[in-house]
């Protein structure tokens, strides 16, 4: 039993987001009042709140899957940059799209549906294809002969 002040992995990565939200925002208006052209700003904006909600991701979220190599991290943040990335910008480009052209919805409700539609997404590809459980080898035994023992290796995720 876990203790009661512990997050469970899908509420850390919902505050981890909502975290992420806020670092969006305050980049798009830093650069935007700076000068900066709203595409340019709105790109490097989205790209700091990826790079931000990885970081805490992999030392928060999945704490407990990160490995000891900097290529396995390399990895990670690839894994984290090619579905996060995608799945926030395509998801949301076409979910807004269906929700306020086709459906009729208005803005704010249906970025705040696409939102939601895309964190569940993006949950679910974090935990099954970016922060995977280590790799462990699990030796099980049985017996060969008498007072004889082999170990069979087996790969578990």
């Amino acid at each position: 039993m876990r203790p009661p002040h512990r997050l469970n992995r899908p509420a850390k990565f919902a505050l981890v987001g909502g975290l992420g939200i806020v670092v969006q925002l305050a980049t798009l208006r830093w650069l935007a009042s700076s000068g900066c052209v709203y595409l340019l700003a709105t790109a490097i904006a989205v790209e700091a709140a990826v790079l931000h909600n990885f970081i805490w991701h992999e030392n928060f979220t999945w704490k407990d899957r990160g490995g000891p190599t900097s290529s396995g991290l390399c990895l990670r943040l690839l894994r984290f940059q090619f579905s996060n990335g995608m799945i926030s910008i395509a998801g949301n480009l076409l979910l807004m799209r269906l929700l306020v052209d086709g459906i009729k919805m208005q803005v704010l409700p249906a970025n705040l549906v696409s939102i939601t539609i895309c964190c569940v997404a993006n949950f679910l590809a974090s935990d099954r294809w970016v922060f995977l459980a280590p790799s462990r080898t699990v030796y099980l035994t049985r017996p060969v002969g008498v007072g004889e023992r082999s170990a069979i290796s087996s790969r578990v995720r």
